[in-house]
């Protein structure tokens, strides 16, 4: 990741689940560093939802953080993390908002034009598959 993309560290919020250890791992070899939340499972009109919130995760690590970075990189399309970019746009921190899906991404997002960068756009960027 380092090499492919220029980052020095790569934090990746997620949670967790005892099925996804390989993923983890993978993901680990890739250079993320792994936060995890405990998720919570509930039921929604018969289907079995899983659900591992990490947005304050995300500001909290952000923030404490802070002084260790130099630019920031957010993969998010949720209207939730508008007050951290706007904050590390103001404070100069702020490199790319990579939003996965053009299409669908919150509406806060669109005053940060110049820092959103469409992934589906690129997805043969993304791709560990090479053609």
């Amino acid at each position: 990741m380092q090499d492919k993309f220029c980052v020095q560290k790569a934090f990746l919020f997620i949670g967790y689940l005892d099925e996804n250890k390989m993923l983890y791992d993978h993901l680990r070899r890739a250079g993320f560093e792994i936060i995890f939340k405990p998720v919570t499972r509930f039921r929604d009109s018969g289907a079995s939802i899983v659900k591992g919130n990490i947005d304050a995760e995300l500001v909290l690590h952000t923030m404490i953080q802070f002084p260790h970075f130099e630019h920031a990189i957010i993969i998010s399309g949720d209207g939730d993390f508008y007050c951290l970019i706007e904050y590390l746009v103001r404070q100069q921190k702020m490199c790319w908002i990579l939003i996965p899906n053009r299409h669908r991404y919150s509406a806060l997002l669109r005053k940060f034009g110049e820092y959103r960068w469409y992934m589906n756009a690129h997805f043969e960027k993304f791709s560990s598959k090479r053609k």
